[in-house]
């Protein structure tokens, strides 16, 4: 009989400790140490693993020049968008975490996924829901019949490895990583150990057997991945899952990726028979309007590689209860304060005794700061009651003493504002430099301060 010990894991960060404590040392919270019998067991090989080849050679150091590099081939899907998160397609052996609140539609990805790759063996192991509940959703988004998705409602680790070297699929998928259990860890699914080490042996076989690994994972009320932190560092990929279950939209954003861009998001629609791809953000960031209404703007902003046109929405209203109130949706509330300040001291603007609403339309939340400018003459239009045109779009960031200063890519924003339709936008005139003004159709004003664009748009 193997040896055992118990230890103390803490169920918010997995911080482990040899007794018990009431406040975690790593994470500061309270009483989040349970106890956890860790069985110390020879664990036995998997078929899978006895025959990979990788475990055939030798681990030696070699130096960095005789290292051979081969392109990794990526399997590209039929869904643009979740090629653009990943940075091109799936890559061969990685291993992919997916999380999101509860309902938001992470099974109904993975699935719609799993139907639409035509050729490939797709195994999809669910430990939350019956075959038939599966079926019933694979009817409901149409159900491939060229596909070779097969579902297997199962929780133990060594059993889903048995079915693996059966099938011998191409991609697996896991509903959801803190359903399944080993049985070499005696503790309950879900906990820690139990997360640690189902995604351990996860990882191992996708790195010595080539197959993509998908992982979905719940997430705490924080909005953080449920299970130790050290399941983010484990994976190659993290995927976040976002929306308002109340609206239509989802956006898929990567926290982590160590084969492609970190910052860049793929937006679907959710309806009634699966997740529609957006493949032109503007079309739900931008309100269709038939006259000009005041402290409304519209930015050219970046999201990762992604130029995007964004609507926002300014509301500057006198303050009926003597403190004035400053809220701010999708955007930075301190950054909201410091152009409201700017424009106090440089622009001789009176907001210290007004109500300042500020919103971003589609439910976006925006940290570039080329959006400025279109944020302090939504500010200024709501206050004096004058709109600004409807084609006209801003891109540049608001220093703190009035100027505008530059920002990155500003061709592919300009490019993007044309393709829209739009007639007119403001840029700072320190991106004038190696721009070649001739070759865009639309207005392009330069300018180097606040005042110059207020007397541009309202005299």
């Amino acid at each position: 009989m193997a040896k055992t010990r118990s230890a103390y894991f803490c169920q918010s960060c997995g911080f482990e400790s040899a007794k018990w404590l009431g406040k975690c040392p790593s994470c500061q919270q309270w009483n989040t140490l349970v106890e956890e019998v860790i069985e110390k067991a020879n664990i036995a090989v998997p078929n899978w693993k006895a025959t990979s080849s990788t475990t055939q050679r030798s681990n030696k150091p070699s130096a960095i020049r005789d290292i051979l590099f081969t392109q990794e081939n990526r399997l590209i899907t039929p869904d643009k968008e979740f090629n653009r998160v990943l940075g091109g397609g799936i890559v061969g052996g990685s291993i992919i975490l997916i999380g999101g609140e509860p309902g938001i539609g992470k099974s109904t990805l993975m699935l719609q996924l799993a139907l639409n790759l035509p050729g490939l063996k797709v195994l999809y192991v669910s430990g939350e829901e019956s075959e038939q509940q599966i079926k019933m959703r694979a009817e409901r988004l149409g159900n491939n019949p060229a596909s070779e998705c097969f579902i297997l409602t199962e929780t133990s680790t060594q059993n889903i490895f048995k079915q693996v070297e059966i099938l011998h699929p191409d991609i697996l998928v896991i509903d959801s990583i803190q359903t399944l259990y080993s049985a070499h860890i005696e503790s309950t699914p879900g906990s820690v150990s139990q997360v640690r080490e189902c995604t351990a042996e996860l990882l191992r076989f996708a790195k010595e057997s080539g197959t993509p690994v998908f992982l979905i994972g719940h997430i705490t009320k924080d909005g953080m991945i449920a299970g130790p932190k050290i399941l983010e560092h484990m994976v190659d990929t993290v995927l976040q899952f976002e929306g308002d279950r109340h609206h239509v939209y989802r956006i898929l954003r990567a926290v982590k990726n160590r084969f492609g861009s970190a910052s860049e998001l793929g937006i679907y629609e959710m309806q009634g028979c699966g997740l529609r791809e957006v493949s032109n953000p503007s079309e739900i960031l931008l309100s269709q309007r038939d006259e000009p209404l005041s402290g409304i703007t519209i930015s050219a902003m970046l999201e990762g590689l992604r130029p995007m046109l964004i609507e926002i929405q300014a509301l500057v209203s006198v303050s009926a209860y003597g403190t004035p109130q400053r809220s701010a949706t999708g955007f930075d509330t301190k950054r909201m304060n410091m152009l409201l300040a700017v424009l106090e001291k440089r622009c001789g603007f009176r907001l210290s005794t007004q109500d300042v609403f500020l919103n971003i339309a589609g439910g976006l939340r925006v940290e570039d700061p080329a959006i400025d400018l279109a944020v302090i003459v939504s500010i200024i239009s709501s206050h004096e009651n004058m709109p600004v045109g409807l084609k006209v779009c801003f891109a540049a960031e608001v220093g703190l003493s009035g100027e505008i200063r530059a920002v990155n890519r500003v061709e592919q924003r300009i490019a993007e504002a044309e393709k829209l339709g739009f007639e007119q936008i403001f840029i700072s005139r320190y991106n004038q430099k190696g721009l070649d003004l001739s070759r865009y159709k639309i207005e392009i004003k330069t300018v180097t301060k606040v005042e110059e664009v207020f007397n541009a748009l309202f005299g």
